[in-house]
């Protein structure tokens, strides 16, 4: 089912890269690695920068544990995220694109942004799944490693469509066991956006000035960075065209209607014509 559906974050891979270049990063952290996908084009531009390329996921796939292995500028770390990026130093940008869930997105940003400052470091983040479903709704890979006051009420079998913030049982964008989804879109502690928000006002409180840039296509990519760096006037202009266009927001919506049917057909809902 997946396989119809195009959800890489490697489909922004050139505007990725392009941040990374402006803000002069060399060592790059990616929770959730992606191989074949974003992995192999930010290792080599790690390397060709004298960086390296930390990739933090505790099941990636067997191609990926192999590879990397022959990689002398990547490390692969099989930890959970929030596990292990207490510990990190060097690092001067983040791909988040691992357990779309509130709790786990809103304190890795946390962790992060905890060491930019230690370091004196300019915090630049880069999430995908800002869009929908995940925005406002949780989805668990292992629903046990939330804390129960954060985990939302949560199935495997839940199904979710566009305009819809219930569920439906076996029809819709579904885990197939995979995962599970939020059975309820919305309100507080759900979804990857609503932890972006909540970490920027918090950021705020403290006296932070972030800026965020948000794109929505291929479910959605936020860019979040200081405004006070060196190269963020730079990254702002260019990113700003694609910061909430209209076109692509709509084109995303066909993308998705045109998929959610794909799967009303091979679910029997719907006739082919």
């Amino acid at each position: 089912m997946s396989e119809l559906l195009i959800h890489s974050m490697a489909e922004f891979g050139e505007l990725i890269l392009q941040t990374l270049d402006l803000a002069g990063a060399q060592t790059v952290v990616e929770i959730g690695a992606e191989f074949g996908g974003m992995t192999q084009p930010l290792a080599d531009f790690c390397a060709q920068r004298g960086g390296n390329l930390i990739a933090i996921d505790p099941t990636p796939a067997p191609a990926f544990v192999e590879w990397a292995q022959t990689q002398p500028h990547v490390q692969h770390i099989a930890q959970p995220s929030l596990d292990t990026l207490d510990a990190m130093s060097g690092i001067d940008a983040w791909l988040i694109d691992g357990d779309h869930n509130y709790y786990t997105v809103f304190h890795e940003l946390m962790l992060i942004d905890a060491q930019c400052q230690r370091e004196s470091r300019p915090l630049l983040a880069i999430l995908h799944d800002v869009d929908w479903p995940c925005a406002r709704r949780d989805m668990y890979y292992a629903p046990d490693r939330i804390p129960e006051e954060f985990r939302q009420p949560c199935a495997h079998d839940a199904g979710i469509t566009l305009d819809d913030a219930g569920y439906r049982v076996d029809r819709g964008f579904r885990g197939a066991g995979q995962f599970a989804w939020a059975l309820q879109a919305g309100g507080s502690r759900n979804g990857v956006l609503t932890a972006v928000e909540d970490f920027c006002a918090q950021a705020e409180v403290g006296g932070r000035s972030l800026l965020y840039a948000h794109v929505p296509a291929v479910f959605g990519l936020g860019i979040l960075f200081d405004a006070s760096a060196p190269w963020a006037e730079s990254l702002a202009n260019a990113v700003v065209p694609y910061h909430n266009n209209a076109l692509l927001a709509k084109l995303e919506r066909n993308r998705l209607r045109n998929y959610l049917t794909v799967l009303d057909w091979q679910d029997g809902f719907i006739t082919r014509p």
